[in-house]
């Protein structure tokens, strides 16, 4: 019963010592607003999908609200440099064998997390790099993989702003 009852206290102190809502961010910072990346890259589908996996992440692993820009206590911003596909990676020399050419990636991006409400920027990060492999005729895959690498640096950075 008093191990129970320690454990409990343990965990109730643990949790008003460190928050988990909003990661590393201010504590007024409750929503957030992903607005639409500039595209530098040419890739239509890059910034859609980028900003789709950056709002997911900002509300599944930061506990922020989405919200309209107008609304939000933060607004992440940014812009996708660089994307470059169909590098060769390995291929088989062997037209008997089955193994299908692989090909990789690469994205770049610079990103921004800005509070709204003192104009401060949170986090910033220019040149964010990230790659992905993918089968042959099968890039979505691979964007996929940069996409994901992409948002755990964005949340590991503005988790670490402690």
């Amino acid at each position: 019963m008093r191990r129970r009852t320690l454990l409990l206290l343990a965990v109730a102190l643990a949790g008003g010592c460190y928050g988990f809502a909003g990661g590393g961010l201010p504590p007024h910072v409750k929503t957030v607003a992903v607005l639409p990346l500039e595209n530098e890259a040419g890739s239509p589908e890059l910034p859609r999908e980028l900003q789709e996996a950056l709002r997911e992440g900002m509300q599944s692993r930061l506990g922020l609200r989405d919200a309209t820009e107008e609304r939000a206590d933060a607004v992440v911003r940014g812009r996708v440099t660089r994307y470059e596909f169909d590098i060769p990676v390995a291929f088989s020399a062997d037209p008997n064998q089955a193994t299908s050419a692989r090909r990789r990636l690469r994205v770049q991006v610079d990103i921004e997390i800005v509070d709204q409400v003192t104009g401060k920027v949170l986090w910033s990060r220019n040149g964010i790099s990230a790659e992905g492999e993918y089968a042959e005729r099968n890039e979505p895959t691979g964007r996929r993989q940069a996409i994901d690498r992409i948002v755990n640096d964005v949340i590991e950075g503005a988790q670490s702003q402690w």
